[in-house]
């Protein structure tokens, strides 16, 4: 996130409506809902734990244990466990 100047970049009637709030503070303005991402869209880590999690759940359906499956991902057995019976 970088810095940017309110004078530069606000009209002068909504500038001084803010400062009426805030005047020398660094003041975080959010994105409208639905402009959001979500955790891992941009460098792509939700991908890849829905294809882990795919797979995970297709070997355990073609008979590789939990155990098996454990130590292959490095996860516990409760993790395997809530992958393999949540996917539908």
């Amino acid at each position: 996130m970088k810095y940017i100047k309110a004078n530069e970049t606000l009209p002068e009637d909504l500038l001084k409506e803010v400062q009426k709030y805030v005047q020398g503070e660094l003041l975080y303005i959010p994105k409208q809902k639905g402009v959001r991402k979500k955790w891992g869209e941009n460098s792509g880590y939700r991908n890849y734990l829905i294809c882990r999690n795919d797979e995970i759940y297709k070997k355990y359906h073609q008979g590789t244990t939990i155990e098996q499956l454990s130590i292959q991902y490095s996860l516990s057995c409760d993790s395997i466990k809530k992958i393999v019976y949540s996917k539908k």
